[in-house]
């Protein structure tokens, strides 16, 4: 069940390589005649490179009768290119000791390969391929139709609680496009046609939507000629980028509904609105999570897990997105345990933290935790790449990677009481009640 969990909201990737060395993470970026911007971080300390191309879409841009295309392309610009056979594109990289996946999120797509140094012309011809010579035919359009659509029956669909996220922000949205999840509408998926699936490749996967990152074992110099070889040519888009600019209005009052679903144990879900990444508040309700959720000596876990015994698992984490999100508290009761009392439980450990400020000593060792965090966070290679390239999209400075702890450390003990205050309140909330069917 945790594993189910972790994977639905599993929304940053995590690398498998280690990074040796501390310190400040030294970058070079800058961008060619066709938009595309191109980060490179240089360290020779393990013979590999990581190669990504982060894309400025996802599925908040999409329409509302045409959802789930953003994650169709991330299955389909690895069906093949017009110079890579039909099926080959992940052999390429497998063959030549790598790993390459690809994710998407409401936010942007990312494609990535990890191999050994000595490969990184073939991951650079590879990405390029899929930025310029994508199959996006009939042929592939209806085999990633199927692919699609069969996945949202397996991991959404027939999984215990797989649609916890979807059930959650149609009800936290209703503007705004994070109301559907990234998997989209099969129904979208079937009625699209194939000129429109060709019209969104070319608004979107072009190399001024787009951040190419190099990190792992390379020569900076070396690099930016390979860079401009593969990627130089490559013309810019020509049509303009849909860019939502979506105001959501207050939820204006308590969501509260029941969701019967095919699972043996009850599920509680508090799903507060929220503001975006990197702004001040946001910074404070991540430590707040912290406080609440994360580790066994966290406060929601000490009372209601440890002490009361009320749940057997809870958890507090915000949905990291670029425009106002949610944050989520979920918690499973322990056996014979009823919802309504777990509830109760909960808010009462919550108003506690609105209500008093946290010690000093308490403070002191969220403070310790999140550095901490922060630091081991980007001791991989996948893992620095991933975050250049989104700090980068979403913000427009890649330095990010070394300076935003210091957005964290500047949060105050009065500001996460602040932030509780004003965003974990009933009438900012969705809560669903998860149910086994048997109980209809």
């Amino acid at each position: 069940m945790k594993k189910t969990l972790l994977t639905l909201f599993a929304l940053i990737l995590t690398g498998n390589l280690a990074f040796a060395g501390q310190g400040e993470i030294e970058f070079t970026e800058y961008q060619l005649d066709n938009g595309l911007h191109v980060i490179l971080h240089q360290d020779n300390s393990t013979p590999i490179v990581a190669v990504s191309v982060m894309y400025h879409v996802g599925s908040k841009n999409e329409q509302p009768d045409r959802t789930g295309f953003a994650h169709f392309f991330e299955h389909l610009m690895f069906e093949g290119t017009e110079n890579i056979p039909r099926g080959e594109y992940s052999k390429y990289v497998e063959k030549a000791g790598g790993t390459l996946n690809a994710n998407t999120t409401a936010d942007r797509t990312y494609y990535y390969e990890i191999m050994p140094s000595n490969q990184l012309e073939m991951g650079l011809w590879l990405e390029s391929e899929r930025m310029l010579h994508a199959k996006v035919d009939s042929m592939g359009i209806q085999t990633q139709k199927g692919v699609v659509i069969e996945e949202k029956k397996q991991r959404y669909d027939n999984t215990p609680y797989g649609s916890l996220l979807t059930e959650t922000m149609k009800r936290a949205f209703k503007e705004h496009p994070y109301r559907w999840t990234t998997i989209g509408d099969p129904d979208h998926i079937r009625a699209a046609k194939d000129e429109e699936f060709r019209s969104f490749y070319d608004e979107f996967y072009v190399p001024n939507n787009a951040v190419l990152v190099i990190a792992g074992d390379i020569n900076t110099e070396d690099a930016k000629a390979k860079v401009e070889k593969y990627f130089g040519s490559i013309p810019a888009g020509e049509k303009e980028i849909y860019r939502p600019d979506i105001v959501e209005p207050p939820l204006g009052g308590e969501v509260r509904d029941t969701i019967f679903d095919n699972i043996q144990l009850p599920l509680l879900i508090h799903a507060y609105r929220t503001p975006a990444l990197n702004t001040p508040d946001y910074y404070a309700l991540e430590m707040l999570n912290t406080l609440l959720s994360d580790g066994e000596s966290s406060r929601l876990k000490k009372a209601l897990v440890d002490n009361q015994q009320i749940a057997l698992q809870i958890n507090s984490f915000p949905l990291p997105f670029r425009d106002p999100s949610v944050n989520i508290v979920m918690a499973f009761p322990n056996m014979g345990k009823d919802l309504k009392v777990l509830e109760t439980a909960m808010e009462t450990e919550i108003e506690e933290v609105k209500n008093n400020l946290i010690g000093e000593k308490e403070f002191q060792k969220l403070k310790n935790q999140i550095e901490s965090d922060f630091v081991t966070g980007n001791t991989r290679i996948a893992t620095r790449a991933n975050n250049l390239a989104r700090y980068h999209t979403f913000f427009g400075n890649a330095d990010l990677i070394n300076t935003e702890i210091d957005n964290y450390l500047a949060v105050t003990r009065e500001d996460i009481q602040r932030a509780a205050q004003k965003y974990f309140t009933k009438d900012n909330r969705v809560v669903l009640f998860y149910l086994p069917k048997n109980q209809q």
